[in-house]
């Protein structure tokens, strides 16, 4: 079993979901012990914003791609096969401005290839990264998902659940911390209930109990 970690994060040790994206690996690979590793730091090595270069290749337009253009298709080539490769991919997922880093969109538009990860029918889009797991590790310093106005201002999970179901992935488990930057007692209550959901998801707990952490 291949297990791909990426975290996004621009805290560095800071990081309330890095923390989090590395105990659910822990904890995966307790349960899991014959499961590899790969890393991915993207507030270190994210790819360029997506751009008519990156596309270039794809479109089929030019019968000559400039060198701007392969370069981009083959950093795309490299993470779109890196993802496909995994069977798990745990997400560091923090809450920026409502929604997530552009270091992860950069990262997701990289993935989103015609032919790869989801194609169109004449019923419409497929996904085919089917069979995999996503983990998310989301991480909020305030909280969003106790009242409506909280939830219509939240595209960090939804955007992320929707994404991946595009690309064929249905199950998808957040581990969620919210309220970290309300004050420590409220930062150590989302760190308990996280780590709750961490056992949960990891496959560490009963069905029922994942049943209960991903809903």
């Amino acid at each position: 079993m291949k297990l791909l970690h990426v975290d996004s994060s621009i805290l560095g040790t800071s990081s309330v979901s890095r923390q989090l994206s590395a105990e659910a690996v822990v904890q995966w690979r307790q349960s899991h012990p014959d499961t590899t590793v790969e890393y991915l730091d993207l507030a270190l090595n994210a790819p360029n914003h997506f751009s008519a270069d990156a596309l270039g290749i794809k479109t089929g337009v030019q019968a000559a791609p400039t060198e701007a253009q392969r370069f981009e298709n083959a950093v795309s080539e490299q993470l779109v096969s890196q993802f496909l490769a995994s069977d798990v991919i745990v997400i560091g997922a923090p809450f920026y401005n409502f929604s997530i880093p552009t270091q992860l969109k950069a990262w997701i538009d990289r993935l989103a290839q015609i032919g790869r990860t989801f194609k169109y029918t004449d019923k419409g889009p497929i996904g085919l990264a089917t069979g995999k797991t996503v983990i998310v590790a989301s991480s909020r310093g305030g909280v969003y998902s106790t009242s409506e106005g909280g939830q219509a201002m939240e595209h960090q999970e939804s955007y992320l659940k929707v994404v991946f179901g595009f690309f064929g992935i249905t199950d998808v488990r957040f581990v969620r911390a919210e309220g970290v930057a309300m004050g420590e007692t409220s930062k150590a209550a989302a760190l308990s209930a996280a780590r709750a959901d961490i056992t949960a998801v990891t496959g560490k707990a009963t069905p029922q109990d994942v049943e209960a952490a991903i809903a």
